[in-house]
Formats: C-alpha cells, structure tokens, sequence
C-alpha cells in the first residue's frame, strides 16, 4: 500500500480550494444579488472581452412591459453567442415578454423542436432581427406584422434551458450583435427597467361631436387611453394593461366611443361603459382587434382579424359570426364607414407600401373594394370622420414624430383632398 505525504495532501486540497474559488468567483459574476440566475444546460466559461459590434439600425426597447426590471447575463459559452442575453427577475415563470421594435414575425415556433425551445423570431429591416426563447407559451403567429411593446409570448424553460428565463438575441444577417435598449449598449451583468412604453394611435367621436378626435392608448402598468380634444386639456381614462391591445368603440350607442382592450393571454375583450366593463371572449391569442356598428344598429360589436391571415371575423349582436376575407396575412385591420351608410366597414393597411384597401358594400349586397396611399412606409394607420361629412376619413402616425397625417375628403376613395397634420403622443 502506498501512502501519500502529508504535502500532497496539502497540495491537493490547496489546489482544489483554488479550483473552487475560481467557480466562485465565475459564477458569482453572473449572479446579481437578490436574484437567482437561470440559463441554458452547460458549463459555465470565462467571459471573453469582445470589442463592441455597431449598433443596430433599428432602435429598440426591452422585451418586457414598460417600467418591470429585469437583470440580462451572458457566459463565455452561450450559445450561440456571448453576446446573447439570459434575462431573468424573481418569480418571473410566465411573465409576458414583447417586441422590442416594430416588424413581421418569421418564426413561431409553438411546439419544442430546437436547443431554443419555443420560440419567435421578429424581422424589423431586411438584415435585423430579433429572437425571443425558451418561451412557455407564443402568441403570434408567423407572417403576422407586430407592433412595438406587442406581447409574443411568456417566460419559460422550454429547450435547452435549466430554468425559466428569456434567452433574447439582436441579430445582423447570421450575426449575433450588441443588444442596445432605448440608445445605450447592453453590457453584462446588468438591471435595467424597460421603457418600452409605447403609445398607439387611435380615433374617434369621444366628446359626441361630428368630427373625430386623435387619441392614443399609453403602455404602462395602468394604462390610459388619451383623448385630444380641441381647445381642452387632453381627457385621459385609465384602463387596461401594458400587454392588452385597445381598441374603441360606441358600445352603447350613445354617439360617443368607449375604451376597450383585448387581453392576448384571455382572448377577452373588455369594454367600458361608464363605470360598468363587459367581457365577451373571441379569437386565438394572436387575432388583432377590431371594432364596428356591423349592422347599422348604433351599438358598436367587436371583431378580430385573424393573425396571418386574410380573415375577418366580426361578431354580430346576435352572437353570430360573419366572416370576410381582405387582404394579406401581414396587413394590418382598419375599420370605418367608407360610404356613409351607417354601417362599419373593412379595411387594410400595408404598412410596407402605405396602402389602404377599403372594401364597401353596395345597396344590392354586392362587395367593392379600392386602393388608396397614404402616409410614409412604417406609418400606423389610423381613420376618423375629421370634417365630420358621416363618412371616415384616412390617417397615420408617424411614430419617429409622434405626428397624425389627416387625410380630408369627399370620401376616403376621392382622388381630390388635403391633408393636415397633428403632433399627440410620445415620439419612439
């Protein structure tokens, strides 16, 4: 039997101290205080110092609700890059993550396939992108075209993933690079609360007159709708969340629109009627809301345009569903009563090309539809009755300018018209 000195001894566990303290340090570099960290299977490596990649063209906000704080790691061997983020925050299984900018969904991926679990991926240029994974759930679907602060899924531990966090990637052609949120480069380890918190345009008669008044629904924890009213401060109603998609309309019939939203997650709208909310569910996760007198009767109903699709479904106050198709899969709904006959009807925007299609239907039932551009490629589309003749008019918003473009016209299909503009919002 061979014995081994009492030095060897000592080398040996001096040795695997210093081996243990090296993990350590690793490790406690990556995990902030109070806050346990999650990422993908695998080993963790020393960090490699990279020089710092040009900032994407795209500006961009964190993936999550506006004002929530969340601390973003990396290793030395993340895959496929160190420069990918592993976001985490307490208790965060399930929490909602968003788009970080404005584009069309390329990838959904609902069922586990890949090291990336489920996962969307969100192009915003012809070489930009972003990716969202380990998802529990995905609330999108592919070809449809996304908002900015839009939810696209929850917080999960789908693929390779040791525990629920989001793995979030900005990529350039086949490069993952910096991630840069509200003008300032990511580094690592780093908490930060999102400011991505949006507002989106709307219209409508909200004070009761003839003419619509621009409007905007502001993301935050407790959400407002804000009204532009000429001549008076902005009327401001909370109501709804950071994730929920608004939506307005006269759901009394009172000749004065009321907020609403559209919970992704529920698939529920809620409208508000003075102090009473009325819930009605419709649609899949990803349907984009609408709303519409469908039957002249003064109350309005609710609708969705189904993600990805060229599909209406407006249901009737009756409970029935009417469906339409219109457009393309990544053109975005919007209503309004092209003809001044009382009823809503259906409309896209192709926000790639700025153009409307309307679509009308005559007194003999049959269905018309016409093109009409306006506003700038990557304008939202927005439509009102601004000259209050009965009949909506079309409109953007300019999200760089936080700037409504007013189209005024005999109809919104007359080839004569001005134009007259309006600065309401926060500029993105």
């Amino acid at each position: 039997m061979t014995r081994r000195s009492p030095r060897a001894n000592r080398s040996t566990i001096v040795r695997a101290s210093v081996a243990a303290a090296l993990v350590a340090v690793t490790l406690g570099a990556l995990a902030a205080p109070g806050a346990a960290w999650d990422g993908e299977r695998g080993p963790a490596r020393p960090m490699r110092a990279l020089a710092p990649t040009a900032p994407p063209v795209t500006p961009t906000e964190m993936p999550f609700p506006c004002g929530q704080s969340w601390t973003g790691r990396t290793r030395g061997n993340h895959s496929p890059s160190q420069r990918a983020i592993d976001f985490n925050r307490t208790d965060d299984d399930g929490d909602p993550v968003v788009a970080a900018a404005a584009g069309t969904v390329t990838t959904a991926v609902k069922k586990v396939g890949s090291g990336y679990g489920k996962y969307v991926v969100v192009q915003h240029s012809s070489t930009e992108s972003t990716l969202y994974a380990h998802l529990s759930k995905v609330s999108v679907a592919a070809g449809q075209r996304v908002d900015q602060g839009a939810q696209l899924g929850n917080v999960g531990s789908t693929g390779n993933s040791s525990g629920p966090h989001l793995h979030f990637e900005t990529v350039r052609g086949r490069s993952v690079i910096d991630s840069w949120f509200h003008g300032v480069r990511f580094t690592m380890p780093r908490t930060q609360a999102s400011q991505n918190c949006v507002d989106v345009p709307l219209a409508g008669q909200y004070v009761g007159s003839r003419a619509a008044e621009v409007a905007v629904f502001r993301r935050s924890a407790a959400s407002t709708f804000r009204f532009l009213v000429p001549g008076q401060s902005p009327k401001v109603v909370t109501f709804g969340g950071p994730t929920d998609q608004p939506v307005l309309g006269d759901w009394d019939g009172d000749g004065r629109v009321n907020p609403g939203v559209r919970t992704p997650a529920t698939k529920t709208f809620r409208l508000k009627k003075g102090s009473s909310v009325t819930s009605i569910v419709l649609g899949t996760a990803p349907d984009l809301p609408i709303a519409g007198n469908w039957d002249g009767d003064r109350k309005w109903e609710v609708g969705i345009r189904q993600a990805g699709t060229s599909y209406f479904r407006l249901r009737l106050a009756s409970g029935a569903i009417s469906t339409v198709v219109l457009g393309d899969g990544n053109d975005l709904p919007v209503t309004g009563d092209w003809d001044g006959d009382g009823r809503t009807d259906l409309g896209v925007y192709d926000q790639a090309s700025a153009t409307f299609t309307l679509r009308r239907v005559d007194a003999d039932g049959l269905a018309w539809t016409a093109s009409v551009r306006f506003g700038k490629p990557g304008d939202l589309p927005v439509a009102g009755d601004w000259d209050g003749n009965g009949r909506t008019d079309l409109g953007s918003w300019t999200p760089a300018t936080a700037t409504f473009t007013q189209r005024r016209a005999a109809s919104p299909m007359a080839a004569r018209a001005t134009t007259t503009t309006v600065r309401f919002g926060k500029r993105r």
